[in-house]
């Protein structure tokens, strides 16, 4: 018989549970030794200094606050969200904290073929799919499965072609678990029934200043690294995957693995406007770097995103094999930043900016089942597990 997995074994145990409302502001919230987060959604408690809060949310299974301490002894809150839970459906498109879902990033031409049947997708990013479109699982509701002082599981059952053009059902469970100054992040999903396209990551939005920062409100100043990352799936003008792999020489404007480098450090290149899609003008990042990590590294960082002025770094772990990094270009200026952000003597005016921000999302290649010249898996079916994690844990400069 086959071993039932972790996460089904914690849904089954607490199924018929009572699992405790949210709090008052809609977010359900998890403490660990210098570590605080809240997701989609209880309520902020009164901590020690060396805690942490997390929140999240069962919407999109957002994660919509995350506490720690910078160099000096402040706390920040350094994840994108919004204060009041109504707003994250009304910004389903941008994902903020959420998991996009059943299969995250872009789907070329909106259609895929699986066993000789092509399949037509929600057009929803020009004439390519995104994230799975408007239906796709960063705008549902999860249930919350498992809830303890440290840990959530969120569960949600996406029926045969909800996703709009992804045939069969698709079981998943998300589980954040803090410890001491780290955010553990395991996802798996099952399709029982039919073979389906399955891809999923954490879609957080990082600005390690909190906008405190009294120079600069936007993500420039961030530095950061991907030691395994050499190469790049090359993207076309809308940033879809032409299918090539291209080698990233030092120095270049995409280097990111010959060392640490500020993310705003190619700003003066003659690339740097339309690197991240010329079709539409956009300027700094949105591209996926291919992971290359050898066995010998094995507990070593895939990436690491650090600011010098609050002095706080966050070392990235993953199992996946690519890392889509954006910085926020198309984030709108009627966005608000949350109240525990900014502060007196801040650059922002408590709007977001155009690259304010950077996500940094694990997930496996760009539009694989449009390529099978990778040799990538991203088709699943009866009998098979999809699995993704990832940690990531947080120290000062």
């Amino acid at each position: 018989m086959k071993t039932l997995s972790v996460l089904f074994i914690i849904f089954s145990a607490v199924q018929g549970a009572a699992i405790p409302s949210p709090g008052p502001d809609g977010k359900y919230t998890l403490t660990a030794e210098g570590i605080r987060a809240q997701v989609i959604p209880l309520r902020c408690r009164q901590l020690n200094r060396v805690d942490r809060l997390w929140q999240f949310i069962p919407f999109g299974a957002a994660i919509t606050n995350l506490f720690v301490e910078g160099a000096d002894g402040v706390e920040r809150d350094i994840v994108i969200g919004f204060d009041d839970v109504s707003e994250y459906p009304a910004h389903g498109l941008g994902h903020y904290g959420a998991v996009p879902g059943r299969y995250t990033n872009r789907i070329g031409n909106a259609q895929y073929t699986m066993d000789g049947v092509t399949y037509y997708l929600d057009k929803i990013d020009g004439n390519n799919t995104l994230h799975s479109g408007r239906n796709g699982w960063g705008y549902r509701t999860f249930n919350v499965a498992a809830l303890s002082e440290n840990s959530i599981t969120f569960s949600i059952h996406d029926a045969s072609n909800s996703s709009m053009g992804m045939p069969g059902d698709v079981d998943g469970y998300i589980t954040y678990t803090l410890s001491q100054k780290t955010w553990s992040v395991k996802m798996e999903a099952t399709a029982p029934q039919h073979k389906t396209p399955l891809m999923l990551t954490q879609h957080t939005y990082w600005n390690l200043d909190a906008f405190g920062n009294p120079d600069t409100d936007l993500i420039w100043n961030h530095s950061y690294y991907m030691p395994f990352s050499q190469r790049l799936l090359e993207p076309d003008p809308s940033m879809l995957p032409t299918g090539r792999i291209i080698s990233i020489p030092a120095g270049e404007i995409n280097d990111f693995w010959s060392g640490p480098r500020l993310l705003g450090a190619g700003s003066n290149d003659p690339l740097w406007k339309g690197n991240c899609g010329s079709e539409s003008g956009c300027e700094g990042y949105n591209n996926c770097w291919i992971v290359d990590k050898p066995t010998s590294q094995a507990t070593a960082p895939v990436a690491t995103l650090s600011s010098a002025w609050s002095g706080i770094k966050v070392d990235i772990y993953t199992d996946q094999a690519g890392m889509q990094v954006y910085t926020c270009y198309w984030t709108g200026s009627d966005l608000p930043i949350k109240k525990t952000q900014g502060g007196p003597g801040a650059a922002t005016d408590g709007f977001m900016k155009p690259s304010g921000c950077v996500a940094l999302e694990p997930h496996d290649w760009v539009d694989g089942i449009n390529h099978p010249e990778w040799g990538r898996k991203q088709i699943y079916g009866p009998g098979e597990t999809y699995t993704w994690e990832a940690t990531y844990k947080f120290s000062t400069l």
